[in-house]
């Protein structure tokens, strides 16, 4: 959890939505007390596209076999 006061928040406010889209939670602070948390809505969120990087890695048949240079460690 990330605590920024008023001040900050107003100067670096396109970072810290930034930090909240991507996870990190942040809390506004008035005098060193917490006022507002900053959170993101659920419709706001980024669908993740699951299997955009399939087919893009090929492994050859034998890749957990042992290595020829580290027969003396085994």
């Amino acid at each position: 959890m990330k605590i920024v006061n008023v001040y900050e928040a107003k100067t670096h406010l396109s970072k810290l939505l930034e930090e909240a889209l991507s996870g990190e939670e942040i809390v506004i602070a008035r005098a060193g007390k917490p006022i507002v948390k900053l959170v993101v809505l659920p419709q706001a969120r980024p669908q993740r596209q699951l299997g955009w990087f399939r087919g893009a890695v090929r492994l050859s048949p034998d890749f957990d076999e042992p290595l020829e240079d580290f027969v003396d460690y085994q």
